[in-house]
């Protein structure tokens, strides 16, 4: 597991967002087994206090859940799961949009190049 942090957002809510894509990529299936928090701090080298958060953060959200003393494991609610997809395609096109829109490109230009450039990476 490797996530590349940024100076810019907390800890934890990178290690959040880094459960959001390996689900929605397919990499997390429903159902499966995450390491523990210790591990995952281990793992990452983190405090294992931002572990148990972001732990916590998936938990409020439904993305994982833990039962007594067994290993937390993704959700297997579908609706959460599409909310999951639908939240990160979301925040990369207002990305996105934000971008573009500060240098005027025309709509239909950029529905070219949009279409160009994904069907030339689809190749690859």
């Amino acid at each position: 597991m490797k996530v590349n942090f940024n100076n810019r957002d907390p800890v934890y809510v990178q290690v959040v967002r880094h459960f959001k894509e390996q689900i929605a990529t397919g990499t997390l299936e429903p159902g499966q087994e995450i390491p523990s928090r210790r591990e995952l701090a281990n793992k990452l080298k983190i405090n294992p206090n931002t572990a148990q958060r972001a732990y916590k953060e998936m938990e409020e959200a439904g993305l994982i859940h833990t039962e007594r003393n067994l290993p937390s494991k993704i959700t297997r609610d579908e609706k959460v799961l599409g909310a999951v997809r639908e939240e990160l395609i979301e925040q990369a096109v207002d990305s996105f949009v934000t971008s573009i829109r500060s240098i005027n490109v025309p709509l239909d230009e950029i529905v070219g190049l949009l279409q160009d450039k994904y069907q030339k990476e689809s190749k690859e």
